[in-house]
């Protein structure tokens, strides 16, 4: 669907494992640094309970769940921004997804070697975050000579760009993310320099611990790393997944049914990969809308204020090239009224034009015509 969320952090804090639990692509997991040089990629199904109701109530002989793309990137280290280790190939991979999530290490294992020799979750955050603000100030410097050459004319937008882009500069040098930066939307220029920025992207952060704390709630009373991390991550305006890439891959190797039962030992709901792809589906912005039918019920993905047109161009670009209508049924009455049928009798489909924007959880069949 176009959607990439990257997995990034320092080396060995477990990114490709989790990766592999993810996506099951076997994606290669070793002790050193830089074992995994080139971006592994692999689309991970969002889990979504509606999907079966509505299948059931469809008849539907296939069930086909929404989709994330998430991509493993190379581990960084400090002087990355400046080309050290991989950081070249590392930026150049960031900056192709439209989110991060930012795995760090909590979990302790003498067998696994850490790059800076002991666990302290929220610097490692910071070796990262510096790297990436340091490359895009560097950015936004080339953008601040570039403006004051233009300045000089006497254009008055280029002198409110130079205006804002050494707002921009100052704001990252103060150590502050670019997303945290408000730019409106009718500064295109401004608004485009600031989403090419590493620091614009949206992210979450993944806190990687042992077996033991798979289960575990941040406290911040209690001051363990996890709560530092908790403590770091809600500054940032971000949110925080707790997973155990041990645990993970246990369960990966696991029938459904020992699956369940081995979260219910660990006094889970659901694994910490279902967490992470609803937390990467909600870090983007997104939507589900279905579609259902005899044939199959199948989950879609828009960008949340999507209209029904550039909704069913996901299906088909013919169906938003020649898009008539939407008949639309929300999941709520689709469910009450027993489907398709029962909320066409009681007038709970509606005829929706182009204009309509589509909400979550709405069952819909397109109309076209090419």
């Amino acid at each position: 669907m176009g959607f990439t969320c990257g997995i990034i952090g320092l080396p060995n804090v477990g990114k490709s494992t989790i990766f592999n639990a993810l996506t099951s692509a076997g994606a290669e997991a070793a002790n050193f640094p830089f074992c995994t040089k080139d971006p592994n990629t692999g689309m991970v199904p969002v889990p979504d309970k509606r999907l079966n109701v509505l299948a059931e109530l469809a008849k539907s002989k296939e069930i086909i769940p929404t989709q994330i793309t998430f991509v493993d990137i190379a581990g960084l280290i400090r002087g990355a921004s400046k080309g050290e280790g991989l950081g070249n190939q590392f930026l150049g991979h960031i900056r192709t997804v439209d989110a991060v999530a930012h795995v760090v290490r909590i979990f302790e294992n003498d067998n696994i070697v850490h790059v800076d020799g002991s666990i302290d979750p929220v610097r490692d955050i910071e070796t990262i975050d510096t790297e990436l603000l340091l490359a895009d100030l560097e950015s936004v410097q080339k953008q601040v000579a570039k403006f004051e050459k233009t300045a000089k004319s006497g254009e008055k937008s280029a002198k409110q760009n130079l205006d804002l882009v050494k707002q921009l500069e100052n704001h990252l040098a103060d150590g502050k993310p670019a997303r945290l930066f408000e730019i409106e939307q009718e500064h295109a220029v401004m608004y485009a320099i600031k989403n090419t920025l590493l620091t614009a992207k949206p992210v979450l952060f993944v806190a990687n611990v042992d077996e033991k704390d798979a289960a575990c709630k941040p406290d911040p009373t209690v001051q363990r790393q996890i709560d530092k991390v908790a403590a770091f991550a809600a500054s940032q305006s971000a949110e925080l997944v707790v997973i155990s890439g041990q645990v993970e891959a246990e369960l990966a190797e696991l029938a459904a049914d020992e699956r369940l039962a081995y979260l219910n030992e660990l006094g889970l709901s659901e694994s910490g990969i279902d967490r992470l792809a609803h937390a990467g589906y909600k870090l983007l912005d997104l939507i589900t809308f279905f579609t259902a039918g005899p044939k199959e019920t199948r989950a879609w993905t828009a960008r949340r204020g999507s209209t029904a047109p550039r909704c069913a161009g996901k299906i088909h670009s013919d169906f938003e090239r020649g898009f008539i209508r939407a008949e639309v049924i929300s999941y709520q009455d689709y469910v009450s009224c027993g489907g398709e049928s029962g909320a066409r009798e009681a007038g709970k489909l509606r005829i929706e034009g182009k204009d309509y924007v589509v909400r979550d959880g709405d069952v819909v069949h397109f109309r076209f015509n090419v």
